[in-house]
């Protein structure tokens, strides 16, 4: 079964095709010339029925030099079977499209990425009658960005960083600088590119980290991860309230929700929540002051800045 994280790792190049000659040129060094147009192809690679092929994603890219086509795999682990598909890949469509076709792998895990990286050979020893050279973007030259300029100067670029790298300890500053890069482009685009973000982080801690901060940020609680998040929310505060009652428990449990949502972005930030804080937070039960203190916990440089300008 197709992850999650697998589709997203590929499908950002869909969402931003541009993307993928920026990778060549910054990130795998390889000169290449400034396209004229980007189009994105069928996937699907079947040529008998009985045999169904399909890559991940398939671009098309016309330049005054030459017209390439770029094969783009999403890779989580090590698969020999790909050995024989990659080549079929590219002979197949070189055949069906008359352009030079190139495979890109793309993969979170630097194992897998030797392993990509690895030239496939077929023929005799030292007589080679066909070599795959895969290129491969992952851990290893994909940059770490936890910049919030450096985000906003290139925000897919930045997605791609926060799934190439969202595991460990790091994740949560490349989390951070990706959300504060997204209120720098328009409510559609971010939302889209949240969203993405959070089908391709494969670490839970991380994604519970990226929904924290998603929850906490002005544009998203319009967006549908967002409404989804809030029916559910819904959902459970009237089960609450069937025994309590049933507007009582839907606000109670909403607010308690987002107090507890404060408390964690302020703790994943490594910042100390004094006793007092806590208390003042989770005894709130005002919607909406919590909401403004969530937006203010993610850019908060102490505890007792949640409440600056609030008054006593």
């Amino acid at each position: 079964m197709v992850s999650s994280s697998h589709e997203a790792m590929h499908r950002i190049f869909q969402k931003d095709t541009a993307l993928l000659v920026r990778s060549l040129q910054r990130l795998l060094h390889v000169p290449f010339p400034e396209p004229r147009d980007i189009m994105t192809l069928d996937v699907d690679l079947t040529e008998i029925e009985p045999v169904e092929r399909r890559c991940d994603t398939l671009l098309r890219v016309d330049t005054d030099d030459g017209n390439y086509l770029f094969v783009i795999e999403s890779q989580g682990k090590k698969d020999e079977s790909k050995r024989g598909s990659w080549p079929y890949y590219l002979s197949y469509l070189y055949e069906k499209y008359h352009c030079e076709p190139v495979l890109i792998v793309v993969t979170q895990s630097s194992a897998t990425a030797r392993w990509a990286a690895k030239p496939i050979q077929f023929g005799l020893p030292g007589w080679s009658s066909l070599t795959v050279r895969p290129l491969v973007l992952g851990p290893d030259n994909v940059p770490v960005i936890t910049d919030r300029h450096e985000a906003e100067r290139d925000v897919p670029l930045a997605v791609f960083s926060a799934i190439t790298h969202g595991k460990g300890p790091g994740s949560a500053a490349i989390l951070r600088a990706l959300a504060a890069a997204l209120e720098s482009i328009d409510r559609e685009a971010a939302g889209m590119f949240a969203q993405l973000t959070r089908s391709g982080l494969v670490d839970p801690r991380a994604k519970e980290i990226w929904e924290e901060l998603m929850t906490a940020t002005k544009y998203f609680f319009d967006h549908p991860f967002a409404v989804k998040e809030r029916e559910e929310g819904r959902e459970e505060g009237r089960e609450e309230g069937r025994a309590v009652g049933r507007e009582e428990g839907r606000e109670e449990g909403r607010a308690e929700e987002r107090a507890e949502v404060i408390l964690n972005i302020l703790s994943w930030r490594g910042i100390d929540v004094p006793p007092a804080v806590r208390a003042r937070v989770t005894a709130c039960t005002d919607l909406e002051q919590l909401k403004v203190w969530a937006e203010r916990a993610v850019h908060a440089a102490g505890a007792d800045d949640l409440f600056a300008g609030d008054g006593a």
